[in-house]
């Protein structure tokens, strides 16, 4: 059985191949959100690489992140790239006052090894930018947000309305931290949320990666794969520039 979320009879749509059932979508109320696909988290000097997580998964989930846009972009589906980070001194974080300050890898890094200060994380900085394989292009959209969360102290989910988009499909890292974070609270705020498994990555072993797709499909959302992503959305016809 196929679940439809709701749509205008002439919207365009697709059915996705999914789990745990095919989710039918209306390709104008679809966005693909690209999580934090930063020199942070992907690239070698990064802060998850100096803080110590293997990011040796992540090149495979860029290329199919790259995928993913361009099927995205070719069906006038929006792209919206999440950056995570702080200004340059870390107001944005929050102090020892908040859980952040305790809990971020990125910060609890910097304090254990204080040639790092200022370096993880911050606007303007390497580690903040976006992968190059991973430029947004015209049409694009940039979110920056201070937790793990995109909904959190952003502007997402004013674009998404503003857009009439109700359906996420998401990619890019950490499938347990961010990923999930984001998609568990667009459930609250009744967004369907669809994850392409083999376009994201975790922060940690092998088994969180199978543990949070496990809790999205079981209780939160969907989850699909880049294969499966081109089946349903290569037959929209491209988008010509004026459309788009």
């Amino acid at each position: 059985m196929s679940i439809p979320t709701s749509f205008p009879p002439e919207r365009r749509t697709v059915t996705l191949p999914s789990r745990p059932e095919p989710l039918t979508l209306a390709v104008e109320e679809t966005a693909v959100v690209v999580v934090d696909m930063q020199n942070a988290y992907a690239s070698p000097g990064g802060y998850l690489d100096l803080a110590g997580f293997d990011i040796s998964g992540a090149r495979a989930a860029i290329d199919k992140c790259v995928e993913t846009v361009t099927i995205a972009r070719a069906a006038g589906v929006k792209v919206i790239f999440f950056q995570n980070g702080w200004d340059a001194g870390y107001v944005e974080a929050g102090g020892p006052g908040s859980p952040n300050w305790h809990k971020s890898n990125a910060l609890k890094t910097m304090r254990r090894k204080p040639e790092l200060a200022g370096k993880l994380l911050a606007k303007g900085g390497w580690d903040y930018e976006l992968v190059d394989a991973l430029t947004p292009q015209p049409g694009d959209i940039r979110v920056p947000k201070p937790r793990y969360s995109g909904f959190f102290n952003s502007q997402f989910d004013s674009i998404l309305r503003a857009r009439g988009i109700r359906n996420l499909v998401f990619c890019g890292i950490a499938t347990n931290v961010c990923v999930e974070s984001t998609l568990r609270d667009g459930f609250h705020l009744e967004y369907f949320g669809i994850v392409l498994e083999d376009a994201t990555h975790q922060a940690g072993p092998d088994f969180v990666q199978k543990a949070a797709l496990y809790n999205i499909e079981t209780f939160f959302g969907w989850v699909s794969s880049v294969a499966d992503f081109r089946t349903a959305f290569a037959q929209i016809p491209p988008v010509s520039p004026q459309e788009g």
